[in-house]
């Protein structure tokens, strides 16, 4: 087996972890059901992952580099006011899926708080990352309360997201969605 073949295995597993954790929770989700979703026989799964815990820090890992690749394609927009409005229209156009089942790394890290296995520090440096980079938007923008708006952002869309999946109703986030974008324009 090549060093390709098995990296790609490896990242089919963590892709597949990231889409069945999403969508079963943690505690539901098994390393058969990963597997299965990855194509991968599940008697593999333990040659890139020795426990279920490690699939799910891999998971996390995934999560940051898609959440990196994410703010590389916004960095390419001029105006920080222009990149968090599009961060907000990423989001709207995944509301159908959050109203299914949540936004995916909210949910994981609400349900890995219960636990007591450090994991859920793990998702919360790659919910701070994302957190810092809004606030560095809005201090480009020239406001000195740039911490508080990030917060205040954040908020209002992990907010939005339970309330979309609690009434599985995507036009909420719609709604709020459009809200947010004349809200910043109205911080310019």
């Amino acid at each position: 087996m090549t060093n390709s073949t098995r990296a790609g295995k490896r990242e089919r597993l963590a892709g597949a972890a990231v889409r069945v954790l999403h969508e079963q929770g943690v505690e539901k989700t098994t390393l058969a059901d990963i597997a299965r979703a990855a194509d991968v026989p599940v008697g593999n799964v333990y040659y890139y992952f020795k426990t279920k815990d490690q699939l799910i820090e891999a998971a996390i890992e995934a999560h940051g580099h898609h959440l990196q690749t994410m703010l590389d394609e916004l960095g390419r927009l001029a105006e920080p006011q222009d990149r968090l409005k599009a961060l907000l229209r990423g989001w709207i156009g995944e509301r159908d899926l959050t109203a299914q089942y949540g936004c995916p790394t909210g949910t994981l890290a609400s349900e890995l708080d219960k636990r007591d296995d450090g994991l859920d520090r793990a998702i919360a440096k790659v919910m701070g990352r994302l957190l810092a980079w809004v606030e560095e938007q809005f201090a480009a923008m020239g406001r000195t309360d740039a911490k508080e708006l990030a917060v205040a952002l954040f908020a209002s869309y992990q907010g939005v997201a339970l309330l979309t999946n609690t009434f599985r109703d995507p036009d909420l986030m719609a709604t709020e969605g459009a809200r947010l974008e004349r809200w910043i324009d109205s911080l310019t």
